[in-house]
């Protein structure tokens, strides 16, 4: 579906055209941004609240720059779709998330305005300051550095390490502080509280207003008049906020609050900070999924909506007249209730994502024994850490891509201490649209060679539930259980709990000639595969490993013994992974077989659907087949039924 840009909008294909417009006409560029947002991601999907919360913000930073010899940095990038559609991106926006298509998110490959990749929050001001001080290092005096961090990134511990630092340089550093009061979820922390303070206190802000054209009048009488009136500005802020500033006391100069849906307030301000050496944050108060009432309504579930009637508001889902299987997210929710509901050491613990990974859920039920402790994953888990130490059972829920950010505290806090923390790792695999900043390929490597870390993958929702049931009983040390994005293959899931011994995979069903090995969801693949083999009488043995740390040993023997032809599959990458873990083991006790590893290529995944990415790698079903087919060269075995 084509969709047709408004009538300033279509005269603007980069930031220079935007330029060329009257100060005046900016209102309307902000509409019509707007509504091309709207009118793209109804009907091709993507993140939606996010971009509309910084349209003006965006044409007023374009408008006002000299991008893209002038940088700006988005934190994260679920916001910059408007700033995408204003750098030349307008006309092919509506590939936008799909395969081959535009990223989703800012990426320095796609267009010279994109200054920095971003998918993860907190790291704008740290990198806009790597680039503010390369640029003076280079003698670009004159160049701006906009770093736009979400109150929600803000609670991230990197964003405080880089405020820390920049204020002790001179680099020529902006800091936009977009404050709406949520990431995906509504934000929650001091710091939340903290900007509230600021943004909710009456006499400061008509202090401020009036300060401002008063200052205008003294700098007119010479730097000294100016010099002290800021500092009567500084002795008041503190006095009227109860508190001194918080960045003013990092050595940041601050501006604001302001009003973020008013472009022309907001160009004014920044073409005035362009002339202020030395780094600044502007507190800017938006409103996530502004014009869009729905949107504004209810933040989180507009976040990222899917489909919808921009008319009606309707989101589109597809509705079947079968039983359908629930998402692995939606089972672990449940699930950890109902573990929570018969031990009461277990507690639940997620950073910024409760809706995401159905923590909600616990939170709900059980209020205060769920956190949602911000965007900070490394205190997630040493917070964890310290919930363990004290005898309790912490399931601590994250993204696995998330997860690389808190790898040290997995090691020096939980591994090393032997401490009874359950990683839920959500998103494992390829998790489709959101790309290489997303995907969670790493994490069998980097937890598998941890000592004292079990590292487990269900393959279905029953062996989830298992897998978490065993992970809460006595003495099981630290514990990692992996699952995918998404929906499972069983629509009758709620089963009773049963022990699964540590280590101990299972035999899926039996075989000759080859053997396939596979860990978690993916091995659903490997089973249509099977099926489709059957028919042209080829009948691979499939083992579900279960566990990649420890292994199987005596299934791994079993399938040595009787197979010198084996495929390895797994949603994950393949340098480190269960496949290495396999040819370990086969050196190691002296096997010789024909080994083929399925899984993530050591390369970098662009986005795309699963399915589609499962097959670009060569690992959904089709791959699995040919892969079998490949190894046993057309030999042909009876049937193994009857």
């Amino acid at each position: 579906m084509q969709v047709e840009a408004g009538e300033l909008l279509k005269k603007i294909q980069y930031p220079a055209d935007l330029r060329d417009l009257k100060e005046a006409d900016l209102e309307q560029v902000c509409k019509e941004l707007r509504q091309f947002i709207i009118d793209i991601v109804s009907v091709n999907g993507g993140h939606f609240a996010a971009s509309l919360g910084v349209v003006e913000l965006t044409v007023a930073l374009h408008y006002a720059l000299n991008t893209p010899y002038d940088q700006i940095l988005f934190d994260v990038g679920h916001q910059a779709y408007g700033h995408k559609i204003l750098t030349g991106r307008r006309d092919n926006f509506h590939t936008n998330r799909l395969i081959g298509g535009l990223s989703g998110f800012p990426k320095r490959s796609e267009s010279e305005y994109d200054a920095f990749g971003v998918g993860h929050s907190s790291t704008s001001i740290s990198a806009a300051l790597g680039m503010a001080v390369a640029s003076e290092y280079k003698g670009e005096t004159d160049r701006q550095h906009v770093a736009i961090i979400g109150d929600g990134a803000l609670t991230g511990g990197m964003a405080f390490e880089a405020l820390n630092h920049a204020g002790i340089e001179k680099s020529n550093l902006l800091v936009i502080l977009n404050d709406n009061c949520m990431s995906i979820d509504p934000n929650v922390g001091a710091m939340k509280e903290y900007l509230t303070s600021i943004t909710t206190s009456k006499s400061y802000n008509r202090f401020r207003d009036d300060l401002v054209s008063v200052l205008s009048k003294i700098s007119k009488n010479g730097p000294n008049a100016y010099g002290w009136a800021k500092k009567l500005e500084q002795s008041i802020k503190g006095t009227l906020l109860k508190n001194s500033n918080l960045f003013e006391s990092l050595n940041f100069r601050y501006f604001g609050p302001v009003d973020g849906h008013d472009v022309n307030k907001l160009v004014k301000t920044i073409e005035d900070l362009k002339h202020i050496n030395g780094p600044k944050l502007l507190h800017v108060v938006t409103v996530k999924g502004k014009g869009y009432a729905l949107a504004e309504k209810d933040q989180t579930k507009w976040h990222a909506p899917g489909l919808f009637d921009k008319i009606t508001g309707e989101i589109k889902k597809s509705i079947s007249d079968k039983p359908q299987p629930p998402k692995y997210q939606d089972v672990f929710g449940h699930t950890l209730v109902e573990l929570a509901e018969a031990n009461d050491k277990i507690m639940g613990i997620t950073p910024a994502m409760p809706s995401g990974s159905s923590m909600n859920i616990m939170m709900k039920a059980m209020p205060n024994r769920a956190f949602d402790v911000g965007i900070a994953e490394q205190h997630a888990v040493t917070f964890s850490a310290g919930l363990a130490a004290q005898g309790l059972v912490p399931f601590c829920n994250i993204y696995s891509s998330f997860m690389q950010r808190a790898y040290d505290q997995v090691i020096h806090d939980v591994a090393l201490q032997n401490l009874n923390v359950v990683f839920c790792l959500d998103r494992a695999g390829l998790v489709g649209a959101d790309g290489p900043t997303h995907h969670g390929a790493y994490d069998i490597s980097f937890m598998r060679c941890v000592p004292n870390l079990v590292v487990s993958s269900p393959m279905n929702e029953e062996e989830l539930r298992n897998l978490m049931f065993t992970s809460q009983l006595p003495d099981k040390g630290p514990f990692v259980i992996r699952y995918p994005r998404g929906n499972g293959v069983m629509p009758d899931w709620k089963l009773p709990f049963k022990e699964i011994p540590i280590g101990k995979g299972r035999k899926i069903c039996d075989g000759e000639d080859i053997a396939i090995l596979t860990f978690g969801h993916i091995g659903n693949e490997a089973s249509k595969a099977i099926q489709k083999l059957s028919e042209d009488a080829i009948h691979p043995a499939h083992y579900d490993l279960r566990f990649a740390k420890p292994l199987d040993e005596d299934m791994l023997h079993e399938v040595f013994k009787k197979f010198n032809k084996v495929i390895t599959v797994e949603d994950g990458c393949l340098p480190g992974g269960i496949g290495s873990a396999v040819l370990e083991f086969m050196v190691e006790h002296h096997y010789d077989a024909d080994v083929t590893r399925l899984g993530i290529p050591d390369t970098i995944v662009e986005h795309g659907e699963q399915a589609e990415l499962w097959q670009i790698c060569g690992y959904d079903a089709t791959g699995i087949e040919a892969a079998v087919r490949k190894l046993t060269k057309g030999i042909k075995t009876e049937s193994l039924v009857g």
